[in-house]
């Protein structure tokens, strides 16, 4: 490990702060902007709806690919430097995105603003390197609320963005914010003095990036080519292969892309299990409440709402999870992170069993979102802490950037497994019958169960001012003491 040379002073904590805190929600909102209007997208570009999806698959795959090696690479040569890069190439795309011509274009721009997932491990990062001992954890869990409050927000905003400016208008305002935080992070943010030097595992980041395109496209077209089709379960049994010959290269390569050690830390593995279930929910529930929203009143159970009134549902709920962001490092000062996280994942657990039984008026949604809202912002806000609790200074990108891989795995096997139940039980006018949501959200609410027996098995970890001391608390459970940031 290596200290970087590069002046530290630049714009100070709180500035450094709000540069992260644009790009990660930037990046965010462009996970789920499109998620309203897809049908608009596929009206726009005379396509069809097998075609359209990629405009999400594209992304999701790129992310998810993206994120963990961004990670390595900015412990590896620089979290600022990447930092600048990846929101130069989230810009890129956006622009692209915002001028395609073609759906075959923007299904090629949404990929690379994919790209733009390494924000996230770099910019816990940034604060666990940067950042005093007293703000670490505090702004650790605000940064990683942001990570749920964006998806909703995003979701709220689209409506409005079309009808008041325009569809292109979904990727001109996220690449004037990235653009204007990638020239914040060039002029005000320090470069981190912690590195890890090496090249790049090529070998492990072919594998990770193979099994990773193979689950992920094999999950998300499953309702398109059919889960019985030879290429769905072919692509599943591809990713199993990869995944296998993935742990046993990155346990065999002088420098691993992830540190299989690492990953088998009671912190990592327990904090990437709850990561999991909570993604599989949230991305269900955010993508598909909207559209039960707007089912017509015909079918007996909708509201017939616009795109616009469906999104407001999720307004309480981004409010919610940002607001706790800003209180959950005291709470997991008294009370423990892992008390704070299997509090959260049954909070989840209510709020979906309530959508499923409870949904005969909007202010029993507004209630359900509300709770899971609060329930998401405590359990994000708290992983974060754990997990870079768990692990050197130096494996902060890398371990971070899993967590929020995994959480988008999760999101995408959720929203397939939601499209299936609600595809499989369909009224003769097209539309999902209100048994089926009943269903799906009971589903949603058995993986918050998972997630919260997950969640028991966290080590106790208490926060006593710094990340370093989270595990100092607990060290013999975690197995090792993190080294504390380079200062």
């Amino acid at each position: 490990m290596l200290r970087s040379t590069t002046p530290r002073a630049r714009g100070g904590e709180r500035v450094t702060f709000a540069v992260l805190a644009v790009a990660v929600s930037s990046f965010v909102m462009l996970q789920s902007l499109i998620i309203p209007v897809l049908a608009q997208v596929q009206v726009q570009y005379e396509t069809d709806q097998a075609t359209v999806t990629w405009v999400l698959t594209g992304y999701l795959l790129s992310a998810s690919i993206a994120t963990p090696l961004i990670g390595r690479l900015g412990d590896a040569i620089g979290k600022r430097r990447m930092l600048v890069i990846t929101l130069a190439v989230l810009t890129l795309g956006s622009a692209l995105a915002a001028l395609a011509p073609t759906i075959g274009w923007l299904i090629v721009a949404r990929a690379v603003q994919g790209v733009g997932g390494g924000v996230l491990p770099l910019a816990f990062g940034i604060i666990r390197d940067e950042f005093s001992d007293t703000r670490v954890n505090g702004a650790l869990s605000v940064m990683a609320s942001l990570t749920a409050v964006g998806f909703g927000v995003g979701i709220v905003v689209a409506g409005p963005v079309v009808d008041s400016l325009g569809y292109s208008w979904l990727f001109w305002l996220p690449m004037i914010a990235t653009a204007l935080a990638a020239v914040g992070a060039l002029l005000l943010v320090p470069e981190s003095p912690v590195r890890t030097p090496g090249r790049l595992p090529v070998l492990p980041a072919l594998l990770l990036a193979g099994w990773l395109v193979c689950l992920l496209l094999g999950v998300s077209q499953g309702n398109v080519w059919g889960w019985t089709s030879a290429r769905v379960p072919a692509l599943l049994v591809a990713a199993v292969v990869l995944l296998v010959a993935w742990v046993v290269v990155e346990t065999r390569v002088p420098v691993p892309l992830i540190d299989m050690t690492m990953m088998r830390q009671r912190g990592i593995w327990t904090a990437n299990a709850v990561a999991a279930f909570v993604g599989f929910g949230m991305f269900a529930s955010f993508g598909f409440l909207p559209q039960f929203l707007q089912t017509p009143t015909a079918t007996g159970y909708g509201f017939g709402a616009s795109i616009s009134e469906s999104a407001q549902l999720l307004l309480p709920s981004a409010v919610a999870s940002f607001a706790v962001g800003f209180v959950t490092a005291r709470l997991v000062r008294r009370m423990g992170a892992r008390t704070v996280i299997v509090a959260g994942t049954l909070g989840n657990t209510v709020a979906f069993c309530s959508v499923a039984l409870f949904h005969d008026h909007t202010w029993q949604l507004y209630l359900a979102t509300t709770v899971q809202g609060l329930s998401s912002g405590f359990v994000f806000s708290s992983l974060a802490g754990v997990v870079i609790a768990s692990v050197p200074a130096h494996q902060t990108g890398v371990a971070s950037g899993m967590n929020a891989n995994i959480r988008t795995i999760g999101g995408a096997i959720g929203s397939a497994v939601m499209a299936g139940i609600l595809t499989a039980d369909v009224l003769a006018s097209g539309y999902p019958t209100e048994r089926a949501y009943t269903l799906g959200f009971l589903v949603l609410g058995g993986a918050m169960v998972l997630a919260a027996l997950a969640a028991s098995r966290i080590p106790d970890l208490h926060e006593q001012g710094t990340a370093g001391s989270w595990a100092d608390a607990d060290n013999a459970e975690l197995g090792y003491l993190p080294s504390a940031p380079a200062r």
